[in-house]
């Protein structure tokens, strides 16, 4: 019977099941660095320069042929490779009346017939490459092999290549040739976090561009619009928080507010994920306690210092992060002291930029750069310590008595040296101060010699008049005025570096000597000025110079040290003593009233016994 012959049908039954409904399998999770990736440049950020050249590029029809792209981990180098992979290989059949797609275009409002292929990687034209997995020479060859043959699909043969300078020295030198001139359906696309370690007769084959680091505020706004999208609540200045540590990298931002979502979701209870919450979660400190230690050490008070160290610690915080963030704060207070438009930054937190203020006035550049040197010493200091906490403690400690300190400036100004103190008055030739004449100290106030003495009152001063130049009638006087002017690198650089030629009231010409800097001649004319208030003019020539001062004491002290090796007596002695040697040559006069030092210099090799 024809029944008998019937075959079992091969179509899955769709009736109810012994054990009720099947369960559809749940789609896998996509972190949200990839959900989220561009797929135009419309969707990339920070990167504008980049966009606007490509953009300008593709309507031109000045589309080059290979293209080298660096940058930072996380801003966009695979990602800009595969939309440029798109742009190259667009099209899109006519539709309701709009005319077809055919040639390579950055506009891509809609997905084109090879786009999803590319964005999923699986395209067979558009071939990916780990240069870390695949370095050598035979990598390359297959690619020079393959790189003949027309695409099966696309309109364009696209090989993309990540972290480029790994490969080796042979695989560079075996592609030079075809990068150089490749066929016209074939581009490169190199991507390298280390352009340093890629050959420049590669990278002058290519376009290059370097992607930037994101804008901390441009990022925060970035990842707001990502959480909008997910239905999450959270913080502002979780946000912020979350972009200032990625360190201008979307990946590494997007990676941190995936993390930011599942530990918070357990803490926020429905509610948005707290900053709090955020600090625990990436070990960083409380900024307005950051703050606090700051204005507390900087103040002096190493005890409360110490205590507020010790509660952020107890509090999860890592002592070298907080050692870190207080040198932030110290960067941020000095950039408001020099560059006041800092406050405008969308990145800064409006405490940030009243409090940063407030220590921009307070605080003299110098204080702040000593407390950064001292910060940034400490943070090396604590990465390879047992005891973070005692280290960073003994940091605060150094940092608050060094705070207060003043400057070699501010020094020589109380000492009664600087520009804006008087010098001491001469007493008189009795042995005191002559009627009228107080001793003056730094700021202009009178010193008193005892304390029951009354203070003289100093008369009013008249106007000083104009101060008078200093004659200058020799080149050793103008070195000797350098060093009675206190100015011992002008002094040095004179003597070490210049070869006078010709040296006359006014005019100085010299020779400069091997390893001078070619701007002493400027800033030789701007101390002359200064010194004389007469123009001078200094000029550097090429050659004619006599000895600079260094080399004609060097040659002195080389025929003093000849004529002693000569001497009978000195020649028994560094024959006696094996690896002695002569390190200094002084006359009597010269040795008068200093202490006696050994003229001779030998190692720890005994004489021999008889």
């Amino acid at each position: 019977m024809d029944h008998e012959h019937d075959q079992p049908s091969l179509e899955p039954d769709n009736g109810p099941s012994l054990f009720g409904a099947a369960a559809e399998p749940a789609a896998a999770y996509r972190v949200l660095a990839r959900k989220y990736r561009p797929t135009t440049f419309v969707d990339l950020i920070g990167q504008e320069p980049m966009v606007r050249t490509l953009e300008n590029a593709f309507d031109l029809g000045r589309i080059h042929q290979a293209y080298l792209l660096t940058g930072v981990r996380g801003v966009g180098k695979t990602t800009t490779a595969r939309i440029l992979a798109r742009a190259f290989n667009y099209e899109l059949p006519a539709k309701d009346g709009r005319p077809a797609i055919e040639k390579p275009t950055i506009h891509m409002d809609e997905l084109g017939v090879h786009c999803q292929a590319i964005i999923d990687s699986r395209h067979v034209d558009v071939l990916e490459m780990d240069a870390a997995s695949h370095t050598g020479i035979d990598d390359v060859r297959e690619i020079i092999d393959n790189a003949r043959y027309r695409p099966v699909m696309a309109r364009t043969k696209v090989y993309i290549i990540d972290e480029v300078h790994m490969l080796s020295k042979a695989a560079f030198n075996g592609l030079l040739k075809t990068l150089e001139e490749p066929p016209e359906h074939v581009k490169f696309i190199f991507a390298t976090t280390e352009i340093d370690k890629v050959p420049v007769t590669v990278r002058s084959r290519c376009q290059r561009f370097d992607l930037r680091r994101i804008d901390a505020g441009l990022l925060a706004s970035h990842l707001r619009g990502i959480c909008e999208k997910e239905n999450v609540a959270i913080e502002p200045d979780a946000l912020a928080m979350i972009a200032r540590a990625a360190e201008g990298s979307a990946r590494d931002a997007l990676s941190l507010l995936d993390q930011a979502i599942a530990y918070g979701s357990a803490h926020a209870a429905g509610g948005a994920i707290a900053a709090d919450d955020l600090r625990l979660m990436l070990g960083v400190a409380d900024k307005a306690r950051v703050i606090d230690l700051f204005e507390t050490v900087m103040a002096g008070d190493v005890g409360r210092a110490i205590a507020l160290l010790e509660d952020q610690y107890n509090g999860g915080a890592d002592p070298a992060q907080v050692l870190l963030e207080l040198a932030e704060f110290t960067h941020l207070a000095t950039r408001l002291k020099l560059a006041p438009e800092t406050a405008q930054s969308a990145a800064l937190t409006p405490e940030e930029k009243r409090r940063g203020s407030d220590a921009a006035e307070r605080l003299s550049v110098p204080a702040l750069t000593r407390a950064w040197q001292i910060l940034m010493k400490g943070v090396d200091e604590l990465r390879g310590s047992q005891r973070p906490l005692q280290a960073a403690d003994m940091v605060l400690v150094r940092l608050a008595y060094a705070a207060d300190m003043p400057t070699p400036g501010e020094l020589l100004k109380q000492l009664g040296h600087g520009a804006g103190g008087a010098a001491p008055a001469s007493p008189a030739p009795g042995g005191s101060p002559s009627r009228g004449a107080p001793v003056a100290i730094a700021g202009g106030a009178p010193a008193l010699r005892n304390q029951g003495a009354a203070r003289p009152v100093a008369a009013p001063a008249s106007p000083a008049p104009e101060q008078q130049g200093v004659a200058i009638a020799s080149f050793d006087a103008l070195v000797a005025l350098a060093e009675e002017k206190r100015d011992i690198r002008l002094k040095l650089a004179l003597e070490s570096d210049v070869r006078l030629v010709r040296f006359e009231h006014g005019r100085i010409e010299f020779e400069l000597a091997p390893g001078g800097s070619r701007d002493l001649a400027s800033a030789l004319m701007q101390k002359l000025q200064a010194w004389t208030n007469e123009r001078w003019m200094v000029s550097i020539v090429a050659a004619g110079g006599a000895p600079t001062i260094k080399e004609r004491r060097d040659a002195q002290e080389r025929e003093r040290r000849s004529g002693l090796e000569a001497d009978p007596v000195v020649a028994g002695v560094l024959a006696r003593f094996p690896g002695a040697q002569i390190v200094a040559v002084r006359s009597k006069d010269e040795g008068a009233g200093a202490p006696e030092a050994p003229d001779v210099q030998y190692d720890d090799m005994s004489p021999d016994e008889d």
